[in-house]
Protein backbone atom coordinates (compact mmCIF):
# COMPACT_ATOMS: atom_id res chain seq x y z
CA UNK A 1 0.00 0.00 0.00
CA UNK A 2 1.46 3.51 -1.17
CA UNK A 3 1.94 5.98 1.27
CA UNK A 4 -0.40 9.10 0.83
CA UNK A 5 0.78 12.10 -1.02
CA UNK A 6 2.92 11.90 -4.68
CA UNK A 7 3.26 8.45 -5.69
CA UNK A 8 4.50 9.24 -8.95
CA UNK A 9 5.58 12.36 -10.83
CA UNK A 10 6.88 12.86 -14.35
CA UNK A 11 7.53 15.08 -17.55
CA UNK A 12 7.11 14.00 -20.70
CA UNK A 13 8.47 15.60 -23.98
CA UNK A 14 7.17 13.89 -27.66
CA UNK A 15 5.81 11.13 -25.54
CA UNK A 16 8.70 10.23 -23.65
CA UNK A 17 9.71 10.68 -19.82
CA UNK A 18 12.68 13.46 -19.40
CA UNK A 19 12.49 13.22 -15.66
CA UNK A 20 10.73 12.65 -12.55
CA UNK A 21 11.13 15.43 -10.22
CA UNK A 22 11.39 14.85 -6.24
CA UNK A 23 9.12 17.71 -5.79
CA UNK A 24 5.41 19.27 -7.15
CA UNK A 25 7.43 22.93 -7.63
CA UNK A 26 10.47 21.39 -9.17
CA UNK A 27 7.43 19.82 -11.70
CA UNK A 28 6.03 23.06 -12.19
CA UNK A 29 9.17 24.53 -13.17
CA UNK A 30 10.15 21.42 -15.57
CA UNK A 31 7.18 21.75 -17.32
CA UNK A 32 7.27 24.74 -18.43
CA UNK A 33 10.98 25.24 -19.46
CA UNK A 34 10.95 21.80 -21.52
CA UNK A 35 6.67 22.62 -22.74
CA UNK A 36 6.10 19.64 -21.95
CA UNK A 37 3.11 17.37 -20.20
CA UNK A 38 2.98 16.74 -16.87
CA UNK A 39 1.60 13.95 -15.30
CA UNK A 40 1.11 14.03 -11.72
CA UNK A 41 -0.19 11.41 -9.70
CA UNK A 42 -1.28 11.40 -5.77
CA UNK A 43 -2.93 8.74 -2.82
CA UNK A 44 -4.74 10.03 -0.75
CA UNK A 45 -3.12 13.90 -1.10
CA UNK A 46 -3.11 15.99 1.49
CA UNK A 47 -5.35 19.62 1.60
CA UNK A 48 -1.97 21.22 0.76
CA UNK A 49 -1.45 19.22 -2.45
CA UNK A 50 -4.45 19.62 -4.10
CA UNK A 51 -4.47 23.84 -3.37
CA UNK A 52 -0.87 23.80 -4.76
CA UNK A 53 -1.80 22.07 -7.72
CA UNK A 54 -4.40 24.01 -8.15
CA UNK A 55 -2.97 27.10 -8.11
CA UNK A 56 -0.63 25.90 -10.52
CA UNK A 57 -2.40 24.92 -13.39
CA UNK A 58 -5.57 27.53 -12.40
CA UNK A 59 -8.27 24.91 -11.37
CA UNK A 60 -11.75 26.05 -11.28
CA UNK A 61 -12.36 26.17 -7.48
CA UNK A 62 -15.18 23.64 -7.42
CA UNK A 63 -13.60 21.47 -9.21
CA UNK A 64 -11.43 21.46 -5.98
CA UNK A 65 -14.16 21.30 -3.90
CA UNK A 66 -14.63 17.92 -5.13
CA UNK A 67 -11.11 16.81 -5.08
CA UNK A 68 -11.02 17.60 -1.72
CA UNK A 69 -13.93 16.31 -0.56
CA UNK A 70 -14.35 13.01 -2.62
CA UNK A 71 -17.08 10.53 -1.96
CA UNK A 72 -18.49 11.39 -5.47
CA UNK A 73 -20.57 9.94 -8.29
CA UNK A 74 -19.14 9.15 -11.43
CA UNK A 75 -19.22 11.72 -13.44
CA UNK A 76 -17.19 14.27 -16.71
CA UNK A 77 -17.60 17.89 -16.14
CA UNK A 78 -15.46 20.48 -18.47
CA UNK A 79 -14.49 23.46 -17.06
CA UNK A 80 -13.09 26.08 -19.63
CA UNK A 81 -10.06 23.79 -21.18
CA UNK A 82 -10.04 21.42 -17.92
CA UNK A 83 -11.62 18.05 -17.52
CA UNK A 84 -12.97 16.75 -14.40
CA UNK A 85 -13.23 12.90 -14.45
CA UNK A 86 -14.30 10.91 -11.61
CA UNK A 87 -14.79 7.09 -11.50
CA UNK A 88 -15.45 4.28 -9.08
CA UNK A 89 -12.90 1.51 -9.93
CA UNK A 90 -14.44 -1.61 -8.68
CA UNK A 91 -13.52 -5.19 -7.76
CA UNK A 92 -15.26 -8.46 -6.40
CA UNK A 93 -14.48 -10.19 -3.22
CA UNK A 94 -15.39 -13.52 -3.32
CA UNK A 95 -15.69 -15.41 -0.28
CA UNK A 96 -17.19 -11.61 1.30
CA UNK A 97 -20.09 -11.79 -2.23
CA UNK A 98 -19.61 -8.05 -1.73
CA UNK A 99 -18.49 -5.06 -4.94
CA UNK A 100 -15.52 -2.86 -3.16
CA UNK A 101 -15.47 0.01 -4.80
CA UNK A 102 -12.96 2.99 -4.66
CA UNK A 103 -12.88 6.09 -6.24
CA UNK A 104 -10.34 8.13 -8.58
CA UNK A 105 -10.56 11.67 -10.00
CA UNK A 106 -8.49 12.53 -13.37
CA UNK A 107 -8.05 16.28 -13.92
CA UNK A 108 -6.93 17.18 -17.33
CA UNK A 109 -5.54 20.23 -18.87
CA UNK A 110 -4.32 20.88 -22.53
CA UNK A 111 -0.63 20.44 -21.02
CA UNK A 112 -0.95 18.18 -17.74
CA UNK A 113 -2.88 15.04 -15.99
CA UNK A 114 -3.60 15.12 -12.70
CA UNK A 115 -5.01 11.77 -11.15
CA UNK A 116 -5.50 11.52 -7.78
CA UNK A 117 -6.73 8.00 -6.05
CA UNK A 118 -9.16 7.49 -2.59
CA UNK A 119 -8.18 3.87 -2.51
CA UNK A 120 -5.68 1.41 -3.57
CA UNK A 121 -6.97 0.72 -6.82
CA UNK A 122 -6.86 0.77 -9.59
CA UNK A 123 -2.83 0.13 -10.00
CA UNK A 124 -2.17 3.01 -12.16
CA UNK A 125 1.56 2.15 -12.58
CA UNK A 126 -0.12 -0.49 -15.40
CA UNK A 127 -1.01 2.68 -17.09
CA UNK A 128 1.95 4.47 -16.89
CA UNK A 129 4.01 1.79 -17.80
CA UNK A 130 1.62 0.83 -20.69
CA UNK A 131 1.41 4.15 -22.18
CA UNK A 132 5.81 4.87 -21.62
CA UNK A 133 6.25 1.74 -23.80
CA UNK A 134 3.55 3.28 -26.59
CA UNK A 135 5.47 6.71 -26.97
CA UNK A 136 3.17 6.96 -29.83
CA UNK A 137 -0.12 7.00 -27.93
CA UNK A 138 1.39 9.01 -25.06
CA UNK A 139 2.37 12.17 -27.46
CA UNK A 140 -1.42 12.38 -28.29
CA UNK A 141 -1.75 14.46 -24.89
CA UNK A 142 -3.81 14.47 -21.93
CA UNK A 143 -6.68 12.45 -23.69
CA UNK A 144 -4.73 9.74 -24.22
CA UNK A 145 -3.70 9.06 -20.49
CA UNK A 146 -7.47 10.10 -19.71
CA UNK A 147 -8.45 7.14 -22.14
CA UNK A 148 -6.05 4.35 -21.05
CA UNK A 149 -7.20 5.53 -17.23
CA UNK A 150 -11.19 4.66 -18.10
CA UNK A 151 -10.17 1.15 -20.86
CA UNK A 152 -8.64 0.26 -17.45
CA UNK A 153 -11.05 0.84 -14.92
CA UNK A 154 -13.47 -0.21 -17.60
CA UNK A 155 -11.17 -3.77 -18.13
CA UNK A 156 -11.11 -3.88 -13.99
CA UNK A 157 -14.90 -4.13 -14.31
CA UNK A 158 -14.97 -7.80 -16.00
CA UNK A 159 -13.68 -9.67 -13.24
CA UNK A 160 -16.95 -8.21 -11.28
CA UNK A 161 -19.03 -8.99 -13.69
CA UNK A 162 -18.05 -12.66 -13.73
CA UNK A 163 -17.89 -12.83 -9.92
CA UNK A 164 -21.34 -11.77 -10.06
CA UNK A 165 -22.59 -13.77 -12.43
CA UNK A 166 -20.92 -17.00 -11.13
CA UNK A 167 -23.04 -15.90 -7.85
CA UNK A 168 -26.18 -16.01 -9.40
CA UNK A 169 -25.74 -19.32 -10.92
CA UNK A 170 -25.28 -20.81 -7.48
CA UNK A 171 -28.49 -18.95 -5.99
CA UNK A 172 -30.34 -20.66 -9.48
CA UNK A 173 -29.25 -24.18 -7.97
CA UNK A 174 -30.34 -22.85 -4.49
CA UNK A 175 -33.51 -22.20 -5.16
CA UNK A 176 -34.82 -25.37 -6.50
CA UNK A 177 -33.04 -27.46 -3.72
CA UNK A 178 -34.91 -25.33 -0.90
CA UNK A 179 -32.12 -23.65 0.72
CA UNK A 180 -33.58 -21.71 3.48
CA UNK A 181 -30.90 -18.91 3.33
CA UNK A 182 -31.43 -18.04 -0.70
CA UNK A 183 -33.32 -15.08 0.25
CA UNK A 184 -31.40 -13.43 2.22
CA UNK A 185 -28.28 -14.12 -0.14
CA UNK A 186 -30.51 -12.81 -3.30
CA UNK A 187 -31.61 -9.58 -1.18
CA UNK A 188 -27.63 -8.84 -0.12
CA UNK A 189 -26.61 -9.70 -4.04
CA UNK A 190 -29.07 -7.35 -5.61
CA UNK A 191 -27.42 -4.76 -3.41
CA UNK A 192 -23.87 -5.35 -4.69
CA UNK A 193 -25.45 -5.52 -8.62
CA UNK A 194 -27.29 -1.64 -7.89
CA UNK A 195 -23.89 -0.05 -6.36
CA UNK A 196 -22.33 -1.70 -9.35
CA UNK A 197 -25.10 -0.01 -11.45
CA UNK A 198 -24.68 3.00 -10.20
CA UNK A 199 -21.03 2.83 -10.65
CA UNK A 200 -21.06 1.82 -14.50
CA UNK A 201 -24.32 3.20 -15.75
CA UNK A 202 -22.97 6.73 -15.59
CA UNK A 203 -19.98 6.03 -17.83
CA UNK A 204 -22.18 5.58 -20.68
CA UNK A 205 -23.08 9.31 -21.10
CA UNK A 206 -19.82 10.34 -20.10
CA UNK A 207 -18.29 8.32 -23.17
CA UNK A 208 -20.78 9.86 -25.13
CA UNK A 209 -19.56 13.28 -23.68
CA UNK A 210 -16.05 12.66 -24.69
CA UNK A 211 -17.54 11.21 -28.46
CA UNK A 212 -18.73 14.71 -28.93
CA UNK A 213 -15.74 16.52 -28.35
CA UNK A 214 -13.32 14.75 -31.15
CA UNK A 215 -14.02 17.40 -33.67
CA UNK A 216 -13.96 20.44 -31.72
CA UNK A 217 -10.72 19.27 -29.79
CA UNK A 218 -9.28 17.48 -32.83
CA UNK A 219 -8.74 13.98 -31.11
CA UNK A 220 -6.66 12.12 -33.15
CA UNK A 221 -8.24 9.37 -35.47
CA UNK A 222 -6.64 6.45 -33.77
CA UNK A 223 -7.45 7.73 -30.72
CA UNK A 224 -11.17 7.80 -31.35
CA UNK A 225 -11.07 4.18 -32.49
CA UNK A 226 -9.44 3.23 -29.01
CA UNK A 227 -12.58 5.64 -27.14
CA UNK A 228 -15.14 3.93 -28.93
CA UNK A 229 -14.15 0.32 -28.23
CA UNK A 230 -14.03 1.52 -24.35
CA UNK A 231 -17.62 2.79 -25.00
CA UNK A 232 -18.72 -0.79 -27.17
CA UNK A 233 -17.36 -2.18 -23.86
CA UNK A 234 -19.00 0.11 -21.57
CA UNK A 235 -22.39 -0.65 -23.41
CA UNK A 236 -21.45 -4.50 -22.60
CA UNK A 237 -21.15 -4.01 -19.13
CA UNK A 238 -23.86 -2.25 -18.45
CA UNK A 239 -26.45 -4.47 -20.55
CA UNK A 240 -25.18 -7.45 -18.27
CA UNK A 241 -25.23 -5.68 -14.71
CA UNK A 242 -29.39 -4.79 -16.37
CA UNK A 243 -30.05 -8.34 -16.88
CA UNK A 244 -28.20 -9.18 -13.37
CA UNK A 245 -30.78 -7.59 -11.66
CA UNK A 246 -33.58 -8.35 -13.51
CA UNK A 247 -32.39 -12.02 -12.96
CA UNK A 248 -32.00 -11.81 -9.43
CA UNK A 249 -35.47 -10.14 -9.40
CA UNK A 250 -36.92 -13.07 -10.94
CA UNK A 251 -35.03 -15.49 -8.27
CA UNK A 252 -36.86 -13.65 -5.70
CA UNK A 253 -40.13 -13.96 -7.40
CA UNK A 254 -39.26 -17.65 -7.77
CA UNK A 255 -38.59 -17.78 -4.53
CA UNK A 256 -41.41 -16.28 -2.61
CA UNK A 257 -43.63 -18.82 -5.05
CA UNK A 258 -41.68 -21.55 -3.92
CA UNK A 259 -42.14 -20.50 -0.57
CA UNK A 260 -45.70 -20.74 -1.00
CA UNK A 261 -46.24 -23.48 -2.35
CA UNK A 262 -44.24 -25.43 0.38
CA UNK A 263 -45.92 -24.00 2.85
CA UNK A 264 -49.00 -25.04 1.04
CA UNK A 265 -48.18 -28.51 1.06
CA UNK A 266 -47.23 -28.03 4.79
CA UNK A 267 -50.85 -27.13 5.51
CA UNK A 268 -52.06 -30.17 3.23
CA UNK A 269 -50.56 -32.23 5.77
CA UNK A 270 -51.25 -30.86 8.91
CA UNK A 271 -55.02 -30.20 7.86
CA UNK A 272 -54.70 -33.94 6.71
CA UNK A 273 -52.91 -35.22 9.93
CA UNK A 274 -55.75 -33.56 11.91
CA UNK A 275 -58.25 -35.18 9.64
CA UNK A 276 -56.91 -38.60 10.32
CA UNK A 277 -56.54 -38.13 13.87
CA UNK A 278 -59.89 -36.85 13.44
CA UNK A 279 -61.40 -40.19 11.94
CA UNK A 280 -58.92 -41.67 14.69
CA UNK A 281 -61.27 -40.41 17.48
CA UNK A 282 -64.43 -40.59 15.87
CA UNK A 283 -63.73 -44.49 15.87
CA UNK A 284 -61.98 -44.72 19.42
CA UNK A 285 -65.20 -42.57 21.08
CA UNK A 286 -67.51 -45.10 18.79
CA UNK A 287 -66.18 -47.97 20.60
CA UNK A 288 -65.68 -46.32 23.90
CA UNK A 289 -70.05 -46.27 23.12
CA UNK A 290 -70.55 -49.19 22.15
CA UNK A 291 -68.86 -50.59 25.04
CA UNK A 292 -70.29 -48.92 27.34
CA UNK A 293 -73.74 -49.55 26.65
CA UNK A 294 -73.44 -53.19 27.98
CA UNK A 295 -71.43 -51.66 30.95
CA UNK A 296 -74.33 -49.50 32.03
CA UNK A 297 -76.48 -52.61 32.17
CA UNK A 298 -74.54 -55.00 33.90
CA UNK A 299 -73.30 -52.31 36.38
CA UNK A 300 -77.03 -51.87 37.09
CA UNK A 301 -77.44 -55.42 38.08
CA UNK A 302 -74.23 -55.73 39.69
CA UNK A 303 -75.45 -53.37 42.02
CA UNK A 304 -77.54 -56.46 44.14
CA UNK A 305 -80.15 -54.49 45.80
CA UNK A 306 -82.61 -56.83 47.12
CA UNK A 307 -85.77 -55.72 46.05
CA UNK A 308 -84.80 -56.18 42.13
CA UNK A 309 -87.56 -58.45 40.61
CA UNK A 310 -85.04 -59.46 37.89
CA UNK A 311 -83.08 -60.80 40.21
CA UNK A 312 -85.71 -64.22 40.87
CA UNK A 313 -86.85 -64.24 37.36
CA UNK A 314 -86.05 -67.42 35.19
CA UNK A 315 -85.22 -65.27 32.07
CA UNK A 316 -83.58 -62.35 33.71
CA UNK A 317 -79.62 -63.31 32.94
CA UNK A 318 -80.91 -63.53 29.47
CA UNK A 319 -82.98 -60.67 29.25
CA UNK A 320 -79.47 -58.64 30.43
CA UNK A 321 -77.98 -60.22 27.40
CA UNK A 322 -79.68 -59.78 24.87
CA UNK A 323 -80.05 -55.66 26.00
CA UNK A 324 -76.55 -55.32 26.26
CA UNK A 325 -76.13 -57.18 22.94
CA UNK A 326 -78.76 -54.94 21.15
CA UNK A 327 -78.07 -52.01 21.98
CA UNK A 328 -74.34 -52.14 21.51
CA UNK A 329 -75.75 -53.18 17.72
CA UNK A 330 -77.91 -50.18 17.45
CA UNK A 331 -75.36 -48.24 18.38
CA UNK A 332 -72.66 -49.61 15.56
CA UNK A 333 -75.45 -48.86 13.03
CA UNK A 334 -75.69 -45.59 14.42
CA UNK A 335 -71.68 -44.60 13.80
CA UNK A 336 -71.51 -47.00 10.32
CA UNK A 337 -74.32 -45.00 9.04
CA UNK A 338 -72.21 -41.37 10.15
CA UNK A 339 -69.10 -42.74 8.77
CA UNK A 340 -67.58 -43.22 12.27
CA UNK A 341 -66.54 -46.68 12.07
Amino acid sequence: MPKPGVVDNAVYVDGYRVDSPPTLEQTYDLQKRREGLAWIGLYRPSDTMIQSVAQEFDLHYLMVEDAIAAHQRPKLERYGTTLFTVLRPARYLDAEEEVEFGELHVITGPDFVVTIRHAERPDLARVRLRLENHPGLLVQGPEAILYSIIDQVVDDYSPVVAGLENDIDEIEKQLFDGDPDVSQRIYLLMSEVMDFQRAVKPLVAMMDNLARGFEKYRVDIELQRNLRDVQDHVLRIVDQVDSFRILLQNALSVDATLTAQRQSEETRLLTQTSLEQGDQMKRVSSWAAILFAPSLISGVYGMNFTHMPELDWRFGYPMAIAMMVALALILFTVFRRKGWL
